[in-house]
């Protein structure tokens, strides 16, 4: 399939431009023009054309709990409970119709990928569906049919909570989390497939720590080296201990084989690796408490950081934290619509670029999909804690919402040749647009001024409305039975 898309305005790497044609092939883009004027049967672009928007961080399931939250105040930990309220009722028909709506809200506000930190894995009480993903395919299914790219993070989860004495035991609805350990959860997540190994082609496979709260000190580094060893036998020949004894299938447990060995066998090389990190202080007490380490120090003592690291949230760090991140070159992944609905606190987010760490963003619980939103607030939060303005570039804003490479995209975020065709044009006629430098528009638009999405080549959203129709109408049919039952 071929199409020449024309753009009044684009943002390239070298800037905004005029008259930009952009000509694509099989999704991907093969020439870009600038300064030319758009030509009969050229797909016509209107206002401000970005490259596809990045949203590094959802817990797709999350978005029921918009607007039900707020009764009486409460806390972060309050507000856990009513999650595993909503996570207990899911099943996969219906975890399937809810990330469908809510990935195509995404669709909407200009995202072209989506990294979903998925650790709803099991049935109640954490009986293992007969097919132990059945959750995680719901996902790439919803994903599909949203029209946008899927980075399944597959979390590892394996306590329910950390304090001076140690971890203590999943319970209630934290049953449906836990794999046992972290080398049956390596075993389970290597069933699963991406665009790199035959699998479904909008997906990438990844990996998650929950948090330090949630994965041991000494299974950390198994989840890490899974990600990061070598590519996967491609003709799914049984994996062997070192006696030659085949190691059981992901619906059982192993039992005298390490999580080292088992990554060392069968990770695929090159995944992206996220986690919650230092998003609570009360993580950091329990951390120093048990360890005398802070969550960031645990990680860097145990193998975990890395350039393919991304921490999410990032908001309470030591200064030797920053440091640490930056040296790496890890990502810092923002939340910046949740970490303050969530009263959670205002990240470091100049500290760590200046350390050399690189900047992404997600919606998280889903409080807003807006990814011009959650860029704003980055620059916004910053003025607030500094009292300075232009903390960022708007071109720097635009990166972190375009960071498709800490979700396993590289080829992804760029209007150039040899990239994905990922385009969102944004209107710069809205009562918020009009009169906006094109390259300041991250600053004055919100997802509500997206008027067409290209995703790989495809159009997904043209006019402002989805392919799939009326999404509202899918988000009230998704969320509705959930909180009737």
């Amino acid at each position: 399939m071929s199409t020449t898309f024309h753009a009044a305005h684009a943002h390239l790497p070298t800037g905004v431009t005029a008259d930009v044609r952009i000509a694509v092939e099989d999704g991907r883009i093969t020439a870009v023009g600038e300064g030319i004027p758009a030509a009969e049967g050229d797909h016509r672009l209107p206002g401000i054309v970005l490259p596809g928007l990045a949203n590094a961080h959802s817990h797709a399931f999350h978005r029921a709990l918009r607007g039900r939250t707020h009764g009486g105040g409460g806390t972060f930990w309050t507000w856990r409970e009513t999650m595993y309220a909503v996570a207990a009722r899911l099943d996969p028909d219906r975890y399937l119709a809810l990330a469908r709506a809510t990935y195509a809200e995404m669709a909407l506000a200009g995202i072209t990928a989506v990294g979903e930190f998925h650790y709803l894995h099991h049935g109640p009480g954490g009986k293992r569906y007969m097919d132990p993903n059945v959750m995680g395919k719901a996902l790439v299914e919803a994903a599909a049919e949203a029209g946008i790219r899927l980075t399944l993070l597959d979390t590892c989860y394996l306590a329910g909570g950390l304090d001076g004495a140690g971890h203590t035991e999943l319970e209630g609805t934290q049953l449906r989390f836990g794999d046992g350990d972290a080398q049956t959860w390596a075993l389970r997540v290597e069933d699963l497939r991406d665009h790199t190994d035959g699998g479904p082609e909008h997906v990438r496979v990844g990996a998650a720590i929950h948090s330090v709260r949630a994965v041991p000190r000494d299974q950390l580094s198994t989840v890490a080296s899974w990600a990061r060893t070598a590519t996967p036998t491609p003709d799914r020949t049984p994996l062997l201990t070192p006696d030659r004894t085949p190691l059981p299938s992901a619906n059982s447990r192993t039992e005298g084989v390490s999580g080292r060995e088992v990554a060392g066998r069968r990770g695929p090389a090159g995944r992206p690796v996220h986690v919650h990190l230092s998003e609570q202080p009360a993580e950091n007490d329990a951390c120093l408490a048990a360890h005398g380490l802070t969550p960031t120090g645990l990680l860097e003592a145990e193998g975990v950081l890395g350039p393919d690291l991304s921490a999410v949230h990032a908001t309470h760090l030591t200064e030797r934290d920053v440091a640490l991140l930056g040296q790496h070159r890890s990502t810092a992944c923002f939340c910046p619509t949740t970490e303050r609905d969530l009263a959670d606190g205002i990240g470091p987010g100049r500290a760590l670029r200046d350390a050399g760490a690189r900047l992404s963003l997600g919606s998280d619980q889903h409080a807003v999909v807006d990814l011009l939103e959650e860029a704003r607030a980055l620059e916004m939060h910053e003025r607030l804690a500094s009292l300075e303005r232009g903390r960022f570039a708007p071109a720097d804003l635009l990166a972190a919402a375009t960071a498709h490479e800490s979700i396993g995209w590289p080829d992804a975020g760029r209007i150039e040749v040899g990239a994905r065709a990922d385009l969102v044009a944004v209107r710069d006629d809205t009562v918020r647009t009009a009169g906006c430098d094109p390259a300041q528009v991250v600053l004055a638009a919100s997802a509500a001024d997206v008027d067409t999405v290209v995703t790989d080549g495809r159009v997904v959203v043209q006019d402002g409305r989805h392919r799939l129709g009326d999404v509202g109408r899918l988000l009230a049919g998704a969320i509705h039975p959930l909180l009737s039952d």
